[in-house]
């Protein structure tokens, strides 16, 4: 051996090469489908490497006939290696080009199929349906496709709203789902009641359920929002189930002759006693940002009161739980109407820097920095406001139900 290693350099040499063969020869025993076959390859190798080092190589350094005797030998146990190793190298030299068509090595992520059971849906074959849903269950317990799947049908198709509740509620109470996820469900859920059970009750129950579990959060919010309109859903769903067949009236005839079409449109309703409808709302419901938003219209556009449309503006801008983006509209819509109302052009500016102030880093910011930048031609083609409707004494009672409004303005 002393002939082979002159120097510890070839030593560190040789350590690098038996830690290769060791780290190749574990991932390739991993992924290997004859590991019996491999391990004799590796032992008739490794034979054949022993005989080489101790053998053929000091043959060669010794020169003259040994080394000639060792080049036979080479050639030799060479053909032994070629055929012990043959296929691995056909296989190493063609596995990137079939990788392209088979994927390669790859293990494919376990996930669950439910075409059979979308399938027998479409059938009507509710029965075999969940049956497929629940065998997909049984390999992935927490699921959300399948376990919404399978609450579907049993909502939709089979009329089963307390089997559908059953297969949420159990899904919700794992450790391991999304609270996006749960809040979805139960929003679901709600929706079930009330479009196949008209209960407006159990729907308010589910969504109660979202606001108990994350209170403080965006879903929460939306939960209370949803609760915000849910009388008014419920007796569209009512109308819509209980509505008796009602004979229409004839219409106008010759409408071309006619001197005016007047009567035919509409009445709209007098703002004063909209607003008073949507402030009676917001005491009930006061996360319904909806609402807040037209009763600030009402307030900027019918009755030219600023302070009343930017204090209601200002609940929805100050709530945290509402998304950069809405907050960012209502700013713009606030900017709207003071421009509209004669604010000076500073005020405006403030206004709509708050967007770049608060959210910087996103789209929102850049298209406001945009717009203050054609905020002067802006102004300049504005026209001056019509005058609007002034606000009798019930109206301006409106604006006391939330603080006395300004009187200066």
């Amino acid at each position: 051996m002393s002939t082979i290693f002159h120097s510890w350099s070839d030593y560190v040499w040789l350590g690098f090469i038996v830690i290769g063969a060791i780290v190749a020869s574990y991932f390739s025993f991993k992924h290997s489908t004859n590991r019996g076959g491999l391990v004799v390859k590796w032992l008739v190798t490794a034979a054949v490497v022993g005989y080489i080092l101790k053998s053929v190589v000091p043959a060669f350094a010794a020169g003259g006939q040994m080394a000639l005797g060792g080049l036979v030998s080479m050639l030799f146990l060479g053909g032994i290696l070629a055929a012990t190793w043959r296929h691995s190298i056909i296989e190493l030299i063609a596995s990137p080009f079939m990788s392209l068509y088979d994927g390669g090595n790859e293990e494919i992520e376990a996930k669950p199929y439910y075409s059979i059971a979308t399938t027998q849906r479409k059938k009507g074959n509710y029965a075999v349906a969940v049956a497929e849903v629940r065998k997909q269950l049984e390999k992935f317990p927490d699921d959300f496709e399948g376990v919404m799947l399978l609450a579907s049908i049993h909502a939709e198709n089979l009329n089963d709203l307390t089997a559908a509740d059953t297969v949420l509620n159990r899904f919700c109470e794992g450790k391991k789902v999304a609270d996006v996820h749960v809040a979805a469900a139960w929003t679901a859920m709600a929706d079930w009641h009330l479009k196949h059970g008209v209960d407006a009750d159990s729907a308010r129950v589910s969504l109660e359920k979202i606001i108990a579990r994350f209170p403080g959060t965006e879903l929460a919010l939306k939960a209370e929002q949803r609760l915000a309109h849910l009388g008014a859903t419920e007796k569209i769903l009512m109308e819509q189930h209980d509505r008796p067949k009602i004979q229409m009236r004839e219409g106008a005839k010759n409408i071309g002759l006619l001197d005016s079409t007047e009567f035919l449109k509409p009445k709209e309703i007098e703002p004063g006693k909209l607003a008073a409808a949507y402030v009676k709302q917001l005491e009930a419901h006061p996360h319904d940002s909806d609402t807040r938003e037209k009763l600030a219209t009402i307030y900027a556009r019918d009755f030219q009161r600023l302070d009343l449309a930017t204090m209601e503006l200002g609940h929805l801008i100050k709530e945290s739980r509402h998304s950069p983006k809405q907050i960012a509209g209502w700013l713009n819509l606030l900017a709207n109407f003071q421009v509209e109302l004669g604010e000076d052009i500073n005020t405006v500016r403030a206004t709509l820097m708050q967007i770049v102030d608060n959210y910087p880093g996103l789209p929102i910011a850049d298209v406001t920095r945009r717009r203050l930048e054609r905020l002067n031609s802006e102004f300049k083609g504005k026209e001056k406001s019509a005058p609007g409707v002034q606000l009798g004494e019930y109206e301006q009672n409106i604006g006391l139900k939330y603080g006395r409004p300004s009187q200066n303005q």
